[in-house]
């Protein structure tokens, strides 16, 4: 996967993420808008997502941070 991709699909999972969404959800909306992203690319855009705004601005990594009830 190139840098690119990766920051397309990131870019994608913080606008359509909300804390309600489960895991399967996030990857199906995701594959709307990036209908060739594999799964696996997709959870590497998440972790980056997460890394990258982790010191920058916490709301957004949380909203990421999945919760299994």
């Amino acid at each position: 996967m190139e840098a690119a991709e990766l920051r397309a699909i990131s870019d994608t999972l913080i606008r359509i993420v909300t804390p309600q969404m489960t895991p399967k959800q996030l990857i199906k909306a995701a594959r709307k808008v990036h209908p060739h992203a594999s799964k696996k690319n997709i959870v590497r855009a998440a972790f980056f997502l997460i890394i990258s705004h982790a010191d920058q601005d916490v709301g957004k990594s949380k909203k990421l941070w999945w919760q299994r009830r």
